[in-house]
């Protein structure tokens, strides 16, 4: 498959800038990949839609509050993602003006006096840190970070303070500002920019079709006869890098981390043996299962890091459904979705939603394909 193939138009109008008043009231695209139909609904109407039975699987990680902004000695502004920790006391961090930095250097907190030393230059624009004094950085980040957004949600943060160019970049869409309070919208991004169910802290992008769940959906779903087990993926800052090759087989993946534990691996088997469905919430869900089903279509226990790239004629061989939001042109995330429900049907969906005013990407709506 070939970039091109990978590219729609989408108005900037349609990239939500918030969430919806409230989680489940997300429009929910029904599509049914045996006749090619689509049917409209919200989200809180999945219970009705998900076949009987079915087991749903969930990604509980929790999205780190990971951007800090920081001072250099000489004034200069600087900010920090921090992207995971390779080893006790040390992460790996993406830093803007990374070229002008230098090994041994300490960056200072703006809104503290706590620092964070320089210890090694890994590769461009990341760096390997450490706090100074030592400290737990995850209670740093509790006190001082702000959630990552992602590039397409415009927030004003001041004059001065801007993303990691070499985080972001994406395909040519220019939303508009989003008006009102940033600190309201960082009370609400803090809160809404991460699932009910989030517990396993590591994520520094939110598994996003996880976004629409309510108590309220899932006593609905309980009702139905569908149960709920979970896995962990923390999405990383990779799932925004764009494919830079003209054939897709020939793309780098970029490596997450995530666990299948003993308890998931059993309930997929067992909803296997007995017909039920397994429907898997997010492209997230969907490669941690597909990283640990064998040929035979057993699920195994594992954890580690996963380099699985699913593009089409991937065979599926665990995921019998899939829930997920609209996704960015020319991204690993619609190659997947292609590869599952075929590109003339799911670029048909999109051009409809587009016709029927759905929100798109992260704080967007969400379609189930069936």
């Amino acid at each position: 498959m070939r970039i091109e193939e990978l590219d729609y138009h989408l108005p900037p109008e349609r990239i939500a800038q918030q969430p919806a008043e409230r989680r489940d009231a997300s429009k929910l695209l029904v599509i049914d990949r045996a006749n090619g139909q689509r049917r409209h609904a919200t989200f809180a109407d999945l219970p009705t839609v998900l076949p009987p039975g079915a087991l749903l699987v969930l990604n509980d990680t929790r999205v780190l509050p990971a951007r800090l902004r920081l001072r250099r000695r000489t004034g200069g502004r600087v900010e920090a993602l921090f992207l995971h920790e390779p080893e006790a006391g040390t992460w790996e961090v993406m830093l803007t003006e990374s070229r002008r930095l230098r090994a041994g250097e300490a960056l200072n907190f703006e809104e503290s006096q706590q620092q964070l030393e320089l210890v090694a230059h890994v590769e461009a624009g990341i760096w390997r840190v450490r706090p100074v004094p030592a400290g737990e950085a995850h209670a740093l980040l509790a006190r001082y970070g702000r959630p990552p957004l992602p590039p397409y949600i415009k927030r004003n943060e001041g004059s001065g303070f801007r993303r990691p160019a070499a985080l972001f970049e994406l395909p040519n869409q220019s939303p508009s500002r989003v008006q009102g309070s940033a600190g309201k919208a960082r009370e609400l991004d803090a809160e809404r920019y991460q699932t009910i169910y989030a517990r396993s802290p590591g994520a520094v992008a939110a598994p996003t079709a996880g976004l629409h769940f309510t108590p309220e959906v899932f006593d609905a779903l309980a009702a139905a006869g569908v149960s709920t087990t979970f896995v962990t993926l923390h999405v990383g800052v990779g799932t925004f890098a764009p494919i830079r090759c003209q054939e897709l087989a020939e793309h780098p993946m970029h490596a997450e981390w995530y666990e299948c534990p003993a308890a998931t691996a059993a309930a997929v088997n067992a909803a296997r043996a007995e017909g039920r469905k397994i429907v898997a919430v997010g492209t997230t869900s969907v490669r941690v299962l597909e990283g640990c089903v064998d040929e035979g279509g057993m699920m195994r226990a594992g954890s580690g890091w996963t380099r699985l790239f699913i593009y089409p004629p991937y065979r599926f061989k665990a995921v019998d459904v899939m829930v997920t939001n609209f996704h960015l042109p020319g991204s690993t995330l619609l190659a997947m979705v292609f590869a599952f429900a075929g590109r003339e049907l799911i670029l048909g969906a999109y051009e409809e939603a587009i016709a029927r005013e759905y929100r798109f990407y992260s704080y967007g709506d969400a379609m189930v394909i069936l």
